[in-house]
């Protein structure tokens, strides 16, 4: 069998990807050739070389005179065709609702991308207050907000020690909190719980819970979850916030399976 080394032109179709992965999660706002770079551990000029060949293709788009680097046309062409496929939120999006109606908490839908976490869904809740962690686009890294913990948590023992033998740079971006030890003990925690915690670990004030949801094969490959304000996840209501989320997760993970059956 091939690695992906032993392919010819297997680098070159990585590093765009990436790039492409960035500028998506970016957004309207787009980002540099810098940043870009930065993000992605390219040089510069190679950064330039891949976004000239991708905006050829009509895959991103240059505001030239911010200069920043934006989806292109042809990018949502193919996002709305792999739609019928891949996309649950038809499927989730009253799920999510009710969830936010239920615990007048910000609700999410997120989903397993390789080894990141992409938000899909936001529907806000009635509190005022709100925390703004997520947004639809946004993606973390699996183990570090609750949607991905709560998927880390749930992959099979060798999938989990792969993913963190990748990923040794969690610590230095994401705080000591996410070294390795510390994200083995939050997966046991939520084994135990059924549901992860995220006590402000990305946002300093911010809480989070997150339930996977599962496919037919019974891996996780979404999570709903909950965020707002830290006072509102205390100990006297934190346990009812988790069952409510665990039920929806339920029914969510039932439906998906009836609509692919």
């Amino acid at each position: 069998m091939d690695t992906p080394r032993a392919i010819p032109g297997a680098q070159a179709i990585a590093r765009a990807a990436l790039l492409l992965r960035l500028v998506s999660a970016a957004g309207v706002e787009g980002l540099t050739v810098s940043a870009l770079a930065r993000q992605s551990a390219l040089t510069r000029p190679t950064t330039h070389r891949l976004l000239s060949a991708l905006r050829k293709e009509g895959l991103v788009d240059q505001d030239e005179a911010r200069g920043t680097w934006t989806p292109g046309p042809e990018l949502y062409l193919m996002g709305a065709a792999a739609a019928a496929r891949y996309d649950v939120t038809a499927v989730a999006r009253d799920i999510v609702r009710s969830l936010a109606v239920r615990t007048e908490e910000s609700a999410f839908l997120s989903v397993r991308r390789g080894d990141e976490t992409v938000c899909l869904l936001r529907e806000e809740g009635s509190f005022p207050i709100r925390s703004f962690v997520l947004s639809e686009g946004i993606r973390f890294p699996l183990g570090v907000a609750s949607a991905g913990l709560a998927i880390l948590s749930f992959l099979p023992a060798h999938d989990m020690d792969d993913y963190l033998d990748r990923h040794p740079e969690l610590p230095d971006r994401w705080g000591a909190a996410h070294a390795p030890h510390d994200v083995r003990r939050r997966v046991r925690e939520t084994q135990l719980r059924g549901y992860a915690v995220n006590p402000g670990l990305i946002v300093e004030g911010s809480f989070g819970l997150g339930a996977a949801v599962f496919n037919r094969d019974g891996q996780p490959q979404w999570a709903l979850s909950l965020t707002g304000v830290q006072f509102r996840f205390g100990p006297d209501r934190l346990p009812e916030l988790g069952r409510t989320l665990l039920a929806h997760a339920h029914q969510l993970t039932t439906r998906i399976a009836a609509a692919r059956s």
